[in-house]
């Protein structure tokens, strides 16, 4: 990665914004949306916007908020930036940011069309409802692991809570109310994934599914670490020549480059 995504909360703090203007405006909207404190360039702050027209002036405003140690985004100049603003999908709190370095604002943005008409408007209210019932979802599954796998369970296409249907936050707690059965175990799992290439875009849905459900990777010799990055960051990753005799708990998956007898 280029760039690492991050969600910055901006309620009641200075951002700098300079320009006027259309892109400006744009800019200004989105800072306001996000409860920012908009100050001009002698502000205190740490994050700087400057949407100004003129190539010269733009350049000259980067270099001195630059020398303040300001993050600075130079809106249409990806190679003066620090960060970027991606496109955004809002179901506050869940926010989806698509972003492409800067290289096309509007692939970004058809991406941020086609994800508007997937994502359910009540998608929000799911997502606050699960935060509400965290302390009763921790108590059904006082195990980190088990419910862990409940709650992908309950994601899963044709799941109790399919994040890609209509729900409603009733549906969390009939979800809660009702019998796990076997979807919350998982345990003493072992999955095996053989590559077909080094590329990760070649992965099936099923594989992808695998990997970011992986309590641990086995990852045999030659797995590109490019494979690797798809599983969940807090995932155990093991060197392994051949199959483990004993995973462990929940969700193993070993992952190689060539067939296993």
């Amino acid at each position: 990665m280029q760039s690492l995504p991050i969600f910055v909360r901006l309620r009641n703090r200075t951002v700098i914004l300079l320009g006027e203007g259309e892109a400006a405006d744009a800019k200004r909207r989105i800072l306001e949306r996000a409860g920012a404190d908009i100050v001009g360039e002698d502000g205190a702050a740490a994050l700087a916007i400057v949407a100004l027209e003129d190539d010269a002036a733009a350049e000259a405003a980067v270099e001195r908020l630059k020398a303040r140690g300001i993050l600075v985004n130079a809106v249409d100049r990806p190679s003066l930036c620090d960060f970027t603003l991606p496109a955004i999908v809002d179901r506050d709190p869940v926010i989806v940011a698509i972003g492409t370095g800067g290289a096309s604002a509007g692939m970004a943005k058809a991406l941020r069309q086609r994800f508007e008409q997937l994502l359910p408007a009540r998608l929000g209210a799911i997502a606050r409802r699960l935060r509400d019932k965290r302390g009763d979802i921790k108590a059904k599954w006082p195990d980190g692991a088990a419910r862990r796998h409940a709650i992908d369970a309950a994601f899963d296409e044709g799941g109790a809570l399919d994040p890609l249907v209509p729900h409603g936050p009733r549906d969390v707690d009939h979800w809660l109310d009702g019998d796990d059965g076997d979807a919350a175990g998982r345990h003493d799992q072992l999955e095996i994934v053989q590559l077909r290439s080094a590329d990760p875009h070649d992965l099936t849905i099923g594989e992808m599914l695998l990997l970011g459900r992986a309590d641990r990777l086995y990852l045999a010799p030659g797995v590109p670490q490019a494979i690797s990055n798809r599983a969940r960051a807090d995932a155990q990753r093991i060197t392994a020549a051949e199959l483990p005799d004993d995973p462990g708990p929940g969700l193993s998956v070993f992952v190689t480059v060539t067939p296993v007898e």
